[in-house]
């Protein structure tokens, strides 16, 4: 009676509570999630992928993986091209007064020769006919390449945890994923151009617009405040190829410090500059791509897996704490939860630990490439059929509040009794919405159930993402401890099924897509 009138009914799920239990008193209890966190930003930290950094991290990963009893510890190599690090850097204003100048250079670009003194002017250029202006008048000089950007007050939206209106908002139909617009060429043809003119160097003040948003909530991320007031977000500034090193010395400034010269300039008085940049190129021969990996084995033979996957790297101006210092430290304390309380998954459990993401996700695509399918031909692998599922963690240090399902709507009855246990935790959320931004795309488009953890975003699309202040005192303890112990539930709950999870029709091969328009 009840399949005529259309009711769907679903399987109950098979929880072990009782190891269920155990996750949550030990996460909660005794968590070392923080002293990990410590060790990857105040110790490594940054981590861009190719530096010493990242490599003395990836080497710490695996002897404490290895520590705890997990099995086949390892790094996966995979080619990257050069590495890059800052060995020193200071910038001060010395013309018409002294000051110094906080900001930082972007990473791939060369050093200066030296210390270097130099005046000051500004250019715009937007076109190929601008070029013509400038010609022969700026060899010797530091050019500003943007205008001011006006200076707010903090009266927006600076703090971001999900109240209930967002998380509403999650859990609106599917929209498609954007995918990220291509550079314009005119940037490029910029930079050879300020070369071959003998620029000593490019100062800029940042984007217009807030960090970039992940997890599918753009509209919401736009009404994020920057925090400014010295808090400097910088980006990579050249090639890592064999062209590594071919444009000039670029440096972000704090607003407010590149606001003041342009307002000097355009006043005509002239600022002159002093400016020191020590910068260090790491050959390919170094294995500057990597990827770290551990397993928590199955007790059963079926070879089939289960992944959670964090990225180790960082950017270069902080110490990358929350991006990705905590993602990663939170899989690691998950790790080393399941092997203490006992736990004996059917399937595998594998952490990844992913270089390159700030690269596009440059790690997990090599792997997804060589252990299971080509996305340009959708050509299977054997491996793709046992890889149950893959959940990704990357958006700050902010406690889960769900999951992004990808579209997979299949899922949906499944997730719902597995988040029932940890709603105390505050997990309420599960979301259709197809979104972008990590590593966990490269597994998507495979066709690998593939899930992102909805997260509060604290400070981190007005303070953290991508900038100075990305560091251990941004990251909230009581946070991360949730995070953990959500992690270490669904890992272990994926793990333990009767099946695999259910996944989406298998994506179209890439060589075969209609262009996007």
């Amino acid at each position: 009676m009840a399949l005529a009138v259309g009711v769907v009914l679903h399987a109950q799920e098979k929880l072990d509570y009782t190891t269920l239990a155990k996750i949550q008193d030990e996460g909660l209890n005794r968590s070392q999630v923080m002293d990990h966190t410590w060790w990857l930003s105040d110790v490594y930290g940054p981590r861009l992928t190719g530096s010493p950094g990242i490599k003395q991290a990836g080497d710490w990963a695996v002897k404490k993986l290895t520590e705890w009893g997990l099995a086949s510890v390892h790094q996966e190599t995979w080619k990257f091209g050069k590495g890059w690090s800052l060995q020193r850097f200071s910038a001060h204003l010395l013309e018409p007064q002294v000051q110094p100048l906080i900001g930082f250079p972007k990473a791939w670009t060369p050093g200066t020769n030296g210390l270097v003194t130099a005046d000051v002017v500004q250019v715009s250029i937007h076109s190929e006919a601008d070029f013509d202006q400038y010609r022969g008048k700026l060899a010797g000089k530091v050019v500003l390449t943007q205008p001011a950007r006006e200076v707010r007050m903090l009266d927006g939206r600076v703090v971001w945890r999900m109240d209930e209106a967002m998380l509403a908002e999650a859990e609106t139909m599917p929209v498609p994923a954007q995918s990220a617009a291509a550079r314009p060429s005119i940037q490029d043809q910029i930079n050879m151009f300020l070369l071959a003119e003998g620029v000593v160097a490019a100062f800029d003040r940042g984007t217009d617009t807030a960090a970039v948003a992940m997890g599918g909530v753009e509209r919401l991320a736009a009404m994020t405040q920057r925090t400014d007031g010295g808090t400097v977000f910088v980006m990579s500034g050249g090639p890592r190829d064999e062209n590594a090193g071919k444009v000039v010395p670029q440096v972000t400034l704090a607003v407010e410090h590149y606001n003041r010269m342009v307002r000097l300039l355009d006043r005509k008085i002239p600022v002159k500059v002093e400016l020191n940049i020590q910068a260090r190129f790491h050959d390919e021969t170094d294995a500057n791509g990597f990827n770290v990996f551990a397993d928590l084995p199955g007790t059963e033979p079926s070879g089939e897996v289960v992944m959670i996957g964090a990225h180790l790297d960082s950017g270069q101006s902080a110490t990358g704490a929350t991006d990705n210092g905590t993602g990663v430290a939170v899989l690691m304390e998950a790790m080393r939860i399941l092997r203490v309380v006992g736990a004996k998954p059917r399937r595998t459990i594998r952490i990844a630990l992913w270089g390159g993401e700030e690269q596009g996700y440059a790690g997990a695509r090599a792997y997804v490439r060589d252990h299971l399918a080509d996305v340009k031909t959708m050509q299977l692998k054997p491996a793709h059929g046992l890889l149950s599922a893959y959940y990704n963690l990357d958006n700050g240090a902010g406690k889960i509040r769900g999951v992004w399902m990808q579209g997979n709507l299949g899922i949906t009855p499944v997730f719902n009794q597995w988040i029932e246990p940890l709603r105390g935790l505050g997990v309420s959320t599960l979301s259709p919405r197809i979104v972008s931004g990590s590593d966990y795309v490269a597994f998507d488009e495979v066709g690998i159930p593939a899930f992102q953890f909805i997260q509060d975003r604290l400070e981190y699309n007005s303070r953290t993402h991508h900038s100075n202040m990305d560091v251990y005192d941004r990251v909230q303890r009581d946070d991360v401890i949730q995070m953990a112990v959500v992690v270490a539930s669904f890992a272990y709950n994926t793990a333990m099924r009767a099946e695999k999870l259910p996944r989406k029709p298998l994506p179209m091969a890439a060589a075969t897509k209609p262009p996007t328009r």
